[in-house]
């Protein structure tokens, strides 16, 4: 009997030691489970704190962008400097692949006597209609109908910018944006005044006393390289739209450089070719309130015009500032008389935002040329730029100062005042031709 006691004892007491041993071996298991499960629930929770850093960065990217692109609506001016050569975004009513938009602005002049609105008017100063369609992939086609500009004296239909834009010719490489090309009626690419002229544009009624623009056939080759933005044009240029008269084309040109989101650089060159006295009669381009048209005897043949300029645009948190300066030179064929003209100018313009909608701004613009050239400025413009008889222009300089309301990105309203003067040759002022403006630009 203490035989099987003792067995019995020494039975029970392996099976205790086996049965602890086995516990202890599924306590060691449980414990390294419950380790891999924390360290896995440690990583989950590692995996989810960077979701949601990566959705705050996110979020706060949509806001920031959000409250840009909130401020360039209200604040308008104050918001940036154009990209050179986009298509205008026609907005406005869509058909399909058809895009139809416009522009328009009402406006009240009152001049000197010899300014050119001599008698208090009412005008429709700009009424701009822009058709824009997908024509296959990556071509579109834009249409710009002038209904009125302020250049017109009577309202009536006029062809503005009608072109193809074939986008992203690069992608044939697999870049995007960095080549693209139009082929028709384009504005010349020459200064950025041009990209801001339009009136809603535009924070003061009048434009620069230089005031470079103009519309020409040809083709066009425009594109990014990243901070760098580059437009070249071939054109006519010269005045009529359905015939060249010359054979010699006009060639111009832009680099721009935006090294960060306040500081907007470019350089740009331009020659109008050489055009012809009778037949072209006026360069495309505009300069001074007319254009670039022959001084010479009556047996001057052609004449032409090269130009350079430097344009700056400095962007901050109330306000814009916008500087550009220049050189020019005519010359002409004629055999009876050395007819060169050296022209110097710049422009200076300042936009303060006093509320998100209220502003003022100011610009001081100024030419200097030897020995005279027939520039009206804001004169009239039958005498000082057609009239034989009137006295060229050796120096003009214009201040316009003015105060802006922008309701909304598609309506502004501004009012400004403009001093204008100057030295003929002779000796003798230009004087009584300021101007006072007030005007109502809209968009759809």
């Amino acid at each position: 009997m203490r035989i099987v006691c003792t067995s019995t004892a020494i039975w029970l007491a392996s099976c205790a030691v086996s049965n602890a041993a086995d516990e202890s071996t599924n306590l060691n298991q449980q414990v390294e489970l419950l380790m891999k499960q924390n360290a896995l629930l440690q990583e989950t929770v590692k995996q989810q704190q960077s979701t949601i850093e990566n959705l705050n960065r996110r979020v706060g990217d949509i806001e920031r962008v959000s409250a840009e692109k909130s401020r360039s609506e209200t604040v308008g001016y104050a918001a940036g400097t154009p990209l050179p050569n986009e298509r205008p975004d026609t907005g406005g009513l869509k058909f399909g692949r058809i895009n139809i938009g416009g522009e328009g602005a009402l406006a009240l002049f009152s001049g000197q006597a010899n300014s050119a609105f001599p008698e208090t008017q009412f005008r429709v100063d700009e009424a701009k209609l822009f058709i824009e369609g997908q024509v296959w992939g990556d071509v579109y086609f834009f249409s710009e109908l002038n209904l009125a500009t302020r250049e017109d004296d009577d309202i009536d239909l006029n062809l503005g910018e009608f072109y193809l834009d074939f986008e992203d010719i690069s992608q044939l490489w697999g870049e995007k944006r960095q080549l693209n090309l139009r082929f028709g009626r384009m504005d010349i690419p020459f200064g950025d005044e041009y990209l801001y002229r339009d009136a809603l544009d535009d924070p003061l009624v009048s434009h620069s006393l230089i005031d470079t623009w103009g519309v020409d056939e040809g083709i066009e080759l425009y594109g990014f390289l990243g901070k760098f933005s580059y437009v070249a044009a071939v054109q006519n240029g010269g005045v009529p739209g359905a015939r060249d008269y010359d054979g010699d084309k006009s060639v111009a040109g832009r680099l721009s450089y935006d090294p960060n989101s306040w500081l907007h650089l470019s350089l740009s060159g331009m020659r109008t070719g050489d055009l012809d006295a009778d037949d072209d009669y006026l360069s495309e381009l505009w300069f001074g309130g007319g254009w670039f048209r022959s001084i010479g005897s009556p047996s001057t043949t052609t004449f032409h015009a090269n130009l350079a300029q430097a344009d700056v645009a400095l962007k901050f948190s109330r306000g814009l500032l916008r500087a550009f300066g220049g050189y020019a030179q005519y010359d002409d064929n004629d055999p009876t008389a050395n007819n060169r003209r050296n022209f110097y100018y710049y422009s200076v313009e300042g936009v303060l935002d006093i509320t998100p909608k209220f502003y003022t701004a100011a610009r001081f613009s100024q030419i200097f040329v030897d020995e005279g050239y027939p520039m009206p400025g804001q004169g009239d413009m039958g005498y000082y730029f057609i009239d034989p008889t009137a006295p060229q222009a050796e120096e003009l300089w214009r201040c316009s100062i003015g105060l802006g309301y922008r309701f909304s990105p598609h309506l502004i309203v501004k009012t400004e005042y403009s001093f204008e003067g100057g030295k003929q040759v002779g000796g003798t002022s230009r004087d009584n031709v300021n101007i006072f403006a007030t005007q109502a630009a809209f968009g759809f």
